[in-house]
Formats: C-alpha cells, sequence, structure tokens
C-alpha cells in the first residue's frame, strides 16, 4: 500500500489541494508505525519543498 501512495502523490502533485487529500488518504492505510516513519521521511524528501504547510499540518 506505501509504493501505492507514493505513486498517486508523485501523480497528483501538481494540484496543492488533491496532494492534501490524497495524503490523508494514504495516512489512514499506513498504520504500522515502521512504515509510517519511512512514508513520512519519503514525503519530507520529495515533497518538503512544494508543500511543507501541508506536510507538517498532516504528519
Amino acid at each position: 500500500m506505501v509504493e501505492l501512495s507514493k505513486k498517486i502523490l508523485v501523480k497528483v502533485s501538481f494540484d496543492r489541494n488533491l496532494f492534501h487529500k490524497e495524503l490523508v488518504k494514504a495516512l489512514q492505510w499506513i498504520k504500522e508505525s515502521d512504515e509510517l516513519k519511512s512514508f513520512k521521511e519519503w514525503c519530507m524528501i520529495e515533497f518538503g519543498h512544494m508543500y511543507p504547510s501541508i506536510l507538517n499540518k498532516v504528519f
């Protein structure tokens, strides 16, 4: 599920609102703490420069 969520976020990263919606949805699926930590790190690296406020708010 993590890999699918990553692919979706990359595809919707052009739209701020859609990105936020999909990120929230992805976090509902990712429940294990190990996966959540690595997913958060990946998001910060990939999208930290584009959407820092959304990432800080959601995580």
